[in-house]
């Protein structure tokens, strides 16, 4: 999990570098697209089958489509917000969880964990505001990504255990492709920064290469996390993307959070943590009574 916090705001950082220039959707479609062809061979070479059940492809088929429009939420809220910003935005993914659970899965969610989330909730205003002064609705963008990879999380964790990562990954980038091949059919001809299709100069071309490895990494380091350990154990983790999103803002555009967003961050970290070393406690198992 501390792989994929490194590797995932750094694909970011890329998508952000390209998102002036090449259209979002080759975007998309160079990223799984390359996953497709990078795991394949590594299919090959391990002997790793990727024969599924049905009920497995399908569930795979959802995971799919939730990985596409996260990912497309978020390559498109980067062409406006600060790296950092964006990231910690996209962390009321945790609450939103929580409320997932209380909603959908019947889990009772205690007096202390409301008021996490009502905590972490306003750091993330705190956040969302000086961005959505500056850039209007894109800065709500993350939220969206936060509601859409609750579920992909959820869908993940169902699955992870059935699944060898790999396969997972590789069937989920040949089903994409063809998806975002239909989109671009559908819509040729457009010429803008959402569709179409752009001759890369040779930095771009590297870049889109980037894109490919660093997101097919970054997943499957999360995948193989929630295969080897319990939930409870990596979520926490996952907060260091923060701190590493924004160091790569800092070092590649020199964008730091201003101190209103920033006071925002530390709140929305510190009240995730909390809600989640709540979750863990009260999985533990208590004591028998003597």
């Amino acid at each position: 999990m501390i792989g994929f916090c490194a590797v995932a705001p750094l694909g970011d950082a890329t998508a952000k570098i390209l998102g002036d220039t090449i259209p979002l959707v080759q975007l998309l479609l160079v990223r799984f697209a390359i996953q497709a062809v990078v795991l394949l061979p590594i299919i090959f070479g391990t002997g790793i089958s990727l024969r599924m059940s049905p009920r497995l492809l399908r569930i795979t088929f959802l995971r799919t489509v939730l990985h596409i429009i996260g990912i497309a939420a978020m390559f498109t809220s980067l062409r406006y917000l600060p790296l950092a910003d964006a990231v910690a935005i996209a962390f009321v993914m945790p609450f939103i969880m929580l409320a997932f659970g209380a909603t959908f899965l019947g889990e009772e969610v205690g007096p202390r964990r409301i008021a996490a989330c009502t905590v972490g909730f306003i750091g993330t205003l705190l956040v969302v505001q000086p961005s959505f002064a500056a850039v209007g609705w894109p800065a709500l963008l993350p939220i969206v990504v936060a509601f859409v990879f609750s579920f992909y999380m959820l869908v993940s964790r169902h699955i992870a255990k059935e699944c060898d990562p790999l396969a997972l990954q590789t069937v989920s980038g040949f089903m994409a492709t063809p998806m975002i091949v239909v989109l671009l059919a559908f819509t040729w001809g457009r010429d803008d920064s959402f569709f179409g299709i752009v001759t890369p100069n040779a930095t771009e071309t590297w870049l889109l290469l980037a894109i490919g490895v660093l997101g097919t990494c970054g997943h499957l380091l999360m995948t193989w996390s929630l295969r080897f350990a319990p939930s409870a154990t990596v979520a926490p983790v996952q907060y260091l993307e923060i701190p590493f999103a924004t160091f790569f803002g800092w070092l590649i555009f020199s964008d730091l959070p201003n101190g209103l967003a920033a006071l925002g961050i530390a709140i929305t970290m510190a009240a995730g943590l909390y809600v989640l070393f709540r979750e863990r406690r009260l999985a533990q198992p208590r004591p028998s009574e003597a």
